[in-house]
């Protein structure tokens, strides 16, 4: 056998193709637990999961064992497999380091070209349109989804694939402790006139100045959340 091709097995096509379901599988569950359908501390039955998406149990493990390793489940021994339940320290870590993320993004942008900025901040403006629709309707889960795109659109104009990954990381595990606030008012009007401002300060293209003004955003919503 020529070194550079594998052996064919029947054993290597079932881990391909189990590693596939297991995507599928995680991708699936990853949805539901953003989507709230399942909340943190519940329990995530292996076999039920298993039969409603008629596969076998091993890409089940397998994307349970991802979900837990990106720090959204939790497993008991004994006990099963649960969605995480944040505590107050962590959300405030995690918040800490979503604002660095967050100025490390503003910094970025202002660096870009003109032209790159220009496109950026006509994508910021809808946002920050759709966001004023939904307050005024007093839509708070269709204002929270546009505010995670406003700040996703920053992240992604910075083009660095290390943030990205990071912050995609860090804005899974805020949401777990966001879910349960979907349905009060947490200072719309404040944050929108916040995102209004960080447009301005955008178009001045001054790195220190978009990364203060972004790292104290996030700071300022955090306090919003906790008072």
């Amino acid at each position: 056998m020529l070194p550079w091709i594998t052996e064919s097995s029947a054993d290597r096509f079932a881990v391909v193709r189990d590693t596939s379901l297991a995507k599928l599988v995680r991708d699936d569950l990853l949805a539901a637990i953003l989507q709230g359908d399942l909340t943190p501390g519940q329990r995530i039955n292996e076999p039920d999961v298993a039969a409603r998406l008629q596969v076998s149990r091993v890409p089940v493990r397998e994307a349970l064992r991802e979900l837990e390793s990106s720090g959204l489940v939790v497993s008991r021994k004994h006990s099963g497999v649960f969605v995480r339940q944040l505590d107050a320290a962590e959300i405030a870590d995690l918040y800490k380091m979503r604002g660095l993320l967050d100025g490390f993004a503003g910094r970025c942008v202002a660096e870009l070209s003109q032209e790159k900025r220009e496109t950026l901040l006509t994508q910021l403006s809808a946002s920050v349109a759709l966001m004023r629709d939904a307050a005024q309707g007093q839509d708070v889960q269709g204002y929270y989804a546009e505010n995670l795109r406003f700040h996703w659109s920053i992240v992604l104009a910075a083009e660095s694939a290390t943030l990205t990954e990071t912050y995609r990381s860090i804005i899974q595990k805020l949401h777990l402790a966001r879910l349960k606030n979907l349905t009060k008012d947490v200072g719309m009007q404040t944050s929108i006139a916040e995102h209004s401002e960080i447009i301005e300060v955008l178009q001045s293209a001054d790195p220190a100045r978009c990364e203060a003004m972004l790292s104290h955003h996030v700071a300022d919503a955090y306090a919003r959340l906790i008072n």
